[in-house]
């Protein structure tokens, strides 16, 4: 059976969470990455943190021993400032509440960065990095308050690092919608400015979205009418993946990267599909169970997952309330994954 890397021409895989969490490499990703390219996949980086250009992102990459080109990194920074110089004129100046990685994002469109609302922006554009404070925050809301155009490069509740999970670009923004009563256009995923930016920089012509977030990269992938893969390396759990709505459940689950060299066949997971390697499940008078059984390949306590998911979307489907997912996942011997940063 052809595996994910023969069935789909660019995996656009998401950073945090996927490849890396703070500084350091998710166990098996640049392996798995490295053996996906000699299967003919190509692969784009493509991530919602707008903190550092491209060129940055590369080098740390290829620190962790992933061999990656600048041109293969997408940020939402590059999405954002593409939905702005198709707005405004060569040359506009555009206030900058965020870091470096915005800056080299316009100045590649054409655009002219600033940093205080007093330099007469005609636009703003707002992005996470970690310097970011009051005085910026303010000069964003002095801008944004004037009605000019305001976009955000994402609105991510959280991040993960190192040390576990904080607050995201959303809580930025948050801050300034607060200030201002106004709302940001939204560049980055779900929204489909980023997967077209993507698509456009790779040239994908079946792509395989593949992330750890189910609000951001699962639902871009539905919201954008392609695949997708989640991995459990970074925040979504379990029983918040078998809580999923229609719009964020993945085509395909795994543990991590190595799901690339998988056949595609026992990677998916969808409603109705209960019987995934030994285990089947089922609700029964609104109560998940699952069983296991002697016949079917020994996929590990994963496929339970898969099993576990497809009879609760079909309940839920149905409208049916459901209990039981964390006793049904802890009688097939699945243990939670250590949480991001988590020792």
């Amino acid at each position: 059976m052809p595996t994910l890397a023969q069935t789909y021409d660019v995996a656009l895989v998401d950073l945090d969470g996927v490849v890396y969490v703070g500084p350091d490499a998710v166990d098996h990703a640049a392996a798995a990455l490295a053996e996906a390219r000699q299967a003919g996949m190509r692969l784009a980086f493509v991530t919602n943190n707008a903190a550092r250009p491209p060129d940055a992102v590369a080098e740390h990459l290829r620190l962790l021993g992933i061999g990656v080109d600048a041109d293969e990194v997408v940020t939402s920074a590059q999405s954002a400032a593409r939905v702005l110089a198709e707005i405004l004129p060569d040359g506009a100046r555009v206030l900058v509440v965020g870091g470096e990685g915005l800056v080299a994002a316009l100045t590649e469109r054409g655009l002219t960065p600033v940093s205080s609302a007093e330099a007469d922006p005609v636009a703003v554009v707002s992005g996470f990095h970690p310097d970011v404070g009051w005085r910026l925050l303010a000069e964003g809301a002095y801008a944004v308050a004037t009605g000019i155009p305001w976009v955000a490069s994402n609105t991510d509740r959280t991040l993960p690092t190192p040390r576990g999970t904080a607050p995201g670009n959303g809580t930025l923004v948050d801050a300034v919608r607060s200030a201002t009563g106004r709302d940001p256009v939204v560049a980055g995923k779900p929204e489909p400015p980023m997967h077209r930016e993507a698509v456009l920089r790779t040239g994908a012509r079946r792509p395989l979205v593949v992330g750890d977030r189910l609000d951001t990269d699962i639902e871009g992938a539905q919201r954008s009418g392609v695949d997708s893969l989640l991995v459990l390396t970074g925040v979504t759990g379990a029983a918040q993946l078998a809580d999923a709505t229609a719009q964020q459940r993945p085509a395909f689950l795994a543990e991590d990267l190595r799901a690339l060299a998988e056949p595609a066949d026992t990677l998916t997971v969808a409603p109705g599909l209960v019987r995934r390697g030994r285990y089947v499940a089922a609700v029964e008078r609104g109560r998940v169970v699952v069983g296991r059984s002697a016949a079917g390949p020994d996929g590990g306590d994963i496929d339970a997952l898969r099993a576990i998911c497809g009879a609760v979307w079909a309940a839920a489907d149905r409208c049916e309330q459901v209990v039981g997912v964390d006793a049904a996942l802890a009688e097939a011997g699945w243990r939670p994954r250590a949480a991001p940063g988590a020792s």
